[in-house]
């Protein structure tokens, strides 16, 4: 790759204040693209800027809650004011929720994992979707986990949006593949270093698991050599 092979792009990545939102967001930067960062936490997302800026990237920040009502909509009317196409979105947001049994459920902290990991996605989707299409060769990643897949005790509600999620994302994917340059595909970082990974595994050592920031690599690759609707890897 050369130094900025992600000139004159643009970027939004969601959940982008901390994690493996943060490290794609400054490697996004770090190749020459410019990074619309979102997620709710205005000091991480300063920070984020802040960084990409010091290695000579550009970046917009746009705190918000992509759970409110309406919160999406502003931001895709927002960026269509500025930008005329979206290059890249990189859907990383994600709650992971409590960890329990089925019959144990919290019903309305389900519906609030349920609204963010699935829902918010849906809205990001179709509010971006002219902006994706204007772009020449625009490319959706969707961030997932393997219980998306593979079905674990105790993880069924964060697994079931997850696996809801990557359904809707690549349905999105076939939709648009024939119509327009827009293409799909799903990221499983496997075990990186994250807050959510620490609440999910309390008694790991966090040195054991790999930093975001190879995660984030992965993803700039991607972005760079393209890929077709339907891809899926996971980063080990």
């Amino acid at each position: 790759m050369t130094d900025k092979p992600l000139a004159d792009r643009i970027a939004l990545v969601t959940g982008a204040s901390r994690g493996i939102g943060a490290a794609t967001a400054r490697a996004l930067g770090a190749a020459g693209a410019h990074v619309i960062l979102t997620a709710r936490t205005a000091g991480g997302l300063e920070e984020v800027e802040e960084a990409i800026y010091a290695s000579g990237g550009s970046a917009t920040i746009a705190p918000m809650d992509l759970t409110e009502n309406e919160s999406v909509s502003r931001l895709a009317a927002a960026v269509a004011e500025r930008w005329q196409a979206l290059d890249l979105l990189v859907l990383n947001a994600a709650s992971l929720g409590s960890l329990s049994a089925i019959p144990a459920i919290d019903f309305k902290e389900f519906a609030k994992v349920l609204t963010l990991n699935v829902t918010a996605q849906a809205a990001m989707l179709a509010a971006f979707d002219p902006l994706l299409k204007a772009a020449k060769q625009a490319r959706v990643l969707g961030i997932t986990s393997s219980v998306g897949q593979t079905p674990r005790a105790y993880w069924g509600s964060y697994g079931a949006s997850k696996a809801a999620f990557e359904n809707l994302l690549l349905s999105y994917g076939e939709e648009v593949r024939h119509i327009s340059g827009v293409r799909v595909g799903i990221v499983d970082p496997g075990s990186t270093r994250t807050k959510m990974r620490a609440r999910a595994f309390p008694g790991e050592n966090p040195e054991t698991v790999k930093a975001p920031e190879v995660v984030a690599e992965r993803i700039v690759q991607l972005a760079v050599s393209g890929f077709e609707t339907g891809h899926f890897e996971r980063v080990d």
